[in-house]
């Protein structure tokens, strides 16, 4: 349903979690099924189906792809270069943002990180860094401020904290190619379908204020 819905409110995306353990994980036979009914109901012009891994092998990661028939990969976890040139489909990769630091250290260090990602062809996506947690989504926003000084440069998403109450605000501030959203558009643990719909609706808003 969850699926359906940010389809219909023009998502570009939709992510589902495949790292064991983790509070929204999906299973195998879950997301089949779940795929299933979204491939009848939506044209391949729809939403691409990215698939959320951590530190799994590639041999599992690629299996999911083809019998889930995902269009992407988004990995959370320390995985390398040589990694990622094995996975048969497009890569988003998560960097965790230090901004603890100095703000000229942090872009720096963010870029060099940026940089790796895009001279193996694929997409970096910017999220919090937080001591002690292994990956995923950290739910937290980092100092946009990293993330300005490097869009001009460079396409990348942003996440981390994001809400329908400050995606606009991001957007604005930043100016990312695209923004990832999770427990920003949650109520109690599960996706709101008016959160979702309203998040939308801010970043179209914040589209027009930019172009």
């Amino acid at each position: 349903m969850h699926a359906r819905i940010a389809a219909e409110v023009g998502a570009d995306f939709i992510g589902f979690v495949f790292v064991p353990g983790v509070r929204r994980q999906i299973t195998f036979e879950q997301a089949k099924s779940i795929l299933l009914e979204y491939r009848s109901s939506f044209s391949v012009d729809g939403p691409k189906l990215v698939g959320l891994f951590l530190n799994q092998s590639v041999q599992l990661v690629n299996r999911i792809v083809e019998e889930c028939r995902l269009d992407m990969v988004q990995l959370c976890g320390n995985e390398p270069p040589e990694y990622w040139s094995q996975i048969i489909v497009p890569i988003v990769k998560q960097i965790k943002i230090r901004d603890d630091n100095p703000l000229d250290q942090s872009v720096a260090e963010t870029e060099a990180q940026i940089v790796k990602v895009e001279s193996a062809h694929q997409i970096p996506l910017l999220d919090k860094y937080i001591n002690d947690h292994v990956g995923g989504g950290s739910g937290l926003a980092f100092d946009w401020n990293v993330a300005a000084g490097l869009s001009p440069r460079h396409d990348f998403l942003l996440a981390g904290g994001l809400k329908p109450n400050n995606v606009l605000q991001a957007i604005v501030s930043v100016n990312p190619w695209a923004v990832d959203v999770s427990s920003g558009v949650e109520t109690r643990g599960v996706k709101d379908p008016k959160k979702i719909k309203d998040f939308a609706d801010a970043v179209r808003e914040a589209d027009l204020a930019i172009n």
